[in-house]
C-alpha cells in the first residue's frame, strides 16, 4: 500500500490561540448565518386612495377654474377701496383761502402737522380749464398741478398746531420741477408735500412734493413758502 503523503503528526491541529471562546462563538454565530434562509423583500401592494384623500389632495393642487371664478363672483366696482378721509372739503375751506375756481385740493387723505400732508384732486372734465386747455385733448395744465401742490403744503404749515396764519402765508418760488406725465380727465391726482427745512427766523419753509397718478410719479419739485405781511 502506498504510503500516506501525510502522516498522522502533519494533520492540521487548530492551535490554542484558534481554540478560544472568543472565535468559537463567532463561529457559531457565522454558521447560523449562513444557515438561515434568505427571504425576498415582499413589496406590499400599493393602497387604494380613498375618494375623501382625493378631494384633500385636490385642495393642494392650484385649479386655475376656481380663481377665476372667485375673482369673477367680486364685481370691479367692489375691488377697489376709495381713500380715507381725515380732512373733507369743508374742513379745508376752513383752513385754506382758495375758493372756487382756484380750490384745488378735495380731500387730506393724511395730515401730520408740521412735517407731511397728502391730498388728492379728483380730475374731471367739468373743470373749468379743460375748455382752452386743450379743447380737442383735455390735459391739466401744469401750472395748476404746481399750486395745487403748493395748496397741499399748506395745509401742512397751515394748522393750528404749527401757529401759521392763512392771511400771512405766500407761495414764494418753485425749483428743479419736472412734469413726468400728462393728467388727463379722469385722473386721481394724489400729491404728498413734506416739510424739509423750516427757518424762523426769516419766515421761509422748504418743501419737497410729489404728485401721483395710479401709482406713478407725473410731477415733481421743491417749494418755497413764506410768511410775511399781506401789504
Amino acid at each position: 500500500m502506498a504510503r500516506s503523503l501525510f502522516s498522522h503528526s502533519s494533520v492540521f491541529q487548530p492551535s490554542s490561540s484558534l481554540s478560544s471562546p472568543k472565535l468559537a462563538a463567532s463561529l457559531s454565530i457565522n454558521s447560523s448565518l449562513q444557515t438561515q434562509e434568505v427571504r425576498p423583500l415582499s413589496i406590499s401592494k400599493a393602497r387604494p386612495v380613498s375618494p375623501l384623500m382625493k378631494s384633500n389632495c385636490s385642495l393642494v393642487k392650484c385649479n386655475p377654474s376656481v380663481v377665476v371664478e372667485t375673482e369673477a363672483e367680486i364685481p370691479i366696482e367692489k375691488k377697489f377701496a376709495a381713500f380715507p378721509t381725515v380732512m373733507d372739503i369743508n374742513q379745508i375751506r376752513e383752513i385754506l383761502p382758495h375758493r372756487f375756481p382756484f380750490l384745488l385740493v378735495d380731500r387730506v387723505i393724511e395730515c401730520k402737522p408740521g412735517v407731511t400732508a397728502v391730498g388728492i384732486k379728483n380730475v374731471t372734465i367739468n373743470d373749468n380749464f379743460f375748455p382752452g386747455h386743450f379743447p380737442e385733448r383735455p390735459i391739466m395744465p401744469g401750472v395748476l398741478m404746481v399750486e395745487a401742490m403748493a395748496q397741499v403744503g399748506g395745509m401742512v404749515m397751515l394748522q393750528p398746531e404749527v401757529g401759521g396764519s392763512r392771511e400771512n402765508f405766500f407761495f414764494a418760488g418753485i425749483d428743479k420741477v419736472r412734469f413726468r406725465k400728462p393728467v388727463i380727465a379722469g385722473d386721481t391726482l394724489v400729491m404728498r408735500m413734506t416739510l424739509v427745512k423750516l427757518q424762523k427766523r426769516f419766515g421761509v419753509a422748504k418743501m419737497e412734493g410729489k404728485a401721483y397718478v395710479g401709482g406713478e410719479v407725473v410731477c415733481e419739485g421743491e417749494f418755497l413758502m413764506a410768511t410775511g405781511s399781506s401789504e
